[in-house]
């Protein structure tokens, strides 16, 4: 069910029946309220909300609340079936990672995003209608669905990043970006040699661009020429007017601007994906908004941060699951089962990984190379190893692997001086408020190495009776 940009996607979501529309909305902490309602009904699908109306706004002026906090949705984004299985999904993504080629954007001379241009005097960023989110927040939060995009400025290459993005005042924007990621890695360069950073920002577009710029692609391989690879034909870029970086041609709101290393002010707090704010408020870079570009009726793309019981992270834990799959495979651990990582936990912080047992210290290595390879490491908390009779999707199996194959004093290990961040809510800031580094459990929770021929055998239903059983009885059940 391929797309072109998010007004087709929207129109996919709708036929899946995974697309709400909702009219009068107010931009001030009703957007997340109606988010969060919407998510504790667990009766319903956790659909999709298309906000219009919005109070103190033109119609058509539209924020897309949640566009992939269910599978069908994401499975849609990425052109597999919508009634994809859970259990199956990492493998597919991973199989299709590693046969997608790499498609450079187009670029092109034109496209909807420039149907409106502004600049000067006349760029206004409370024009549009940027929500704020929850009571505590520092301001209206235009940037949390978006990507913004940066070039290195060694080789040239072009990052796209999801990073939260706060409006100043008409024509400021402020980002955070924490400090192992692409973007901030550009900057830290370029601040460190004096000179400035162009910056474009992109607030409403094809999820398959969020997806993209929430992955934890290697340093140097371009979104843009994985999103391509992925939808099977380039993605339509234009050179913006004044920064001169690629900017979706079907974008709903893109703006450019210069990020100066004298230039900072107060940002946050920001209630985070997490469920806590974690980082109070602090001096971070902001963005001197050169042109606003926006099409008619324009639509930001709006993810709440919630309580991860809530929160819509499953988008995030699938490609994170794919894309550790391939590195464990290529750091040479085999037999690799599944990947979980629990949406309930903050997706980071609680891992899960099931494995075909091959030989003495399989379990521990699979385990301590999740937490520490590269989509893996950053804000861990624990991992928990199991075996490949262990449903990993079905957190009473794991629980009862974990409280019948594990025995603390010997199944747990602790991992310190690891990768945290500003982000962590389980640090405690030093002196500097910074938060450099945590620690994480490993929790081997497969049948012990040395004796496993002697652990006890499981009760177990053949998987062909209980075929038999349902054939034989189900009608009765259900009459």
């Amino acid at each position: 069910m391929p797309h072109k940009d998010l007004r087709e996607w929207m129109m996919h979501a709708q036929q899946l029946d995974e697309l709400r529309r909702v009219n009068g909305v107010h931009w001030d902490m009703e957007m997340s309220a109606l988010s969060e309602m919407v998510a504790r009904n667990k009766k319903e699908t956790r659909w999709a909300l298309l906000c219009d109306e919005i109070v103190g706004y033109p119609k058509g002026y539209r924020v897309l609340l949640d566009p992939l906090a269910t599978l069908p949705r994401v499975a849609m984004t990425l052109d597999f079936d919508p009634g994809i299985e859970r259990t199956e999904f990492s493998y597919k993504l991973r199989e299709k990672i590693n046969s997608l080629p790499s498609l450079a954007p187009e670029i092109v001379s034109d496209g909807p995003v420039l149907q409106n241009i502004r600049e000067g005097k006349d760029i206004d960023m409370f024009s549009l209608p940027a929500p704020k989110y929850h009571t505590q927040d520092g301001g209206r939060y235009i940037g949390t669905g978006s990507v913004t995009v940066t070039r290195d400025p060694e080789s040239g290459w072009v990052n796209l990043g999801t990073y939260r993005i706060m409006i100043h005042d008409e024509k400021t924007l402020s980002f955070h970006v924490s400090p192992s990621h692409h973007a901030r890695i550009h900057r830290d360069q370029l601040f460190a040699r004096g000179e400035s950073m162009r910056v474009a920002v992109s607030f409403g577009h094809d999820p398959l661009l969020l997806l993209a710029g929430s992955a934890s692609l290697p340093y140097g391989v371009s979104e843009y020429n994985w999103a391509g690879g992925v939808r099977g034909e380039p993605i339509e870029v234009i050179q913006a007017p004044h920064t001169g970086l690629p900017i979706p041609a079907t974008s709903e709101i893109v703006i450019e601007g210069i990020s100066s290393p004298e230039d900072e002010r107060p940002e946050g707090p920001f209630g985070e994906w997490h469920g806590y704010y974690a980082s109070s408020s602090r001096l971070v870079s902001t963005i001197k908004v050169t042109s606003l570009m926006y099409r008619n009726d324009p639509i930001i793309l709006g993810v709440p941060s919630l309580k991860p019981s809530v929160a819509p992270l499953v988008f995030s834990s699938m490609l994170r699951e794919a894309v550790v799959l391939e590195q464990l495979e290529k750091a040479g651990v085999p037999d690799v089962k599944a990947i979980r990582f629990h949406d309930a936990a903050a997706e980071t912080m609680l891992s899960i990984i099931a494995i075909r047992q091959r030989y003495a210290g399989h379990s521990r290595q699979a385990a301590r190379v999740l937490a520490q390879c590269g989509a893996g490491a950053y804000m861990g908390r624990y991992t928990i190893v199991v075996d490949d009779d262990i449903d990993i999707y079905d957190n009473d199996e794991v629980l009862w692997a974990l409280g019948t194959r594990s025995d603390p004093q010997n199944a747990i290990e602790i991992l310190t001086h690891c990768l945290s961040g500003p982000l962590d809510p389980a640090i405690r800031p030093g002196p500097n408020k910074e938060k450099w580094f945590n620690s994480r459990a490993i929790i081997d929770a497969c049948k012990p190495w040395d004796w496993r021929s002697e652990f006890p055998v499981a009760v177990e239903t053949p998987q062909e009776l209980l075929r038999e059983v349902k054939r034989k009885f189900g009608d009765q059940l259900h009459s």
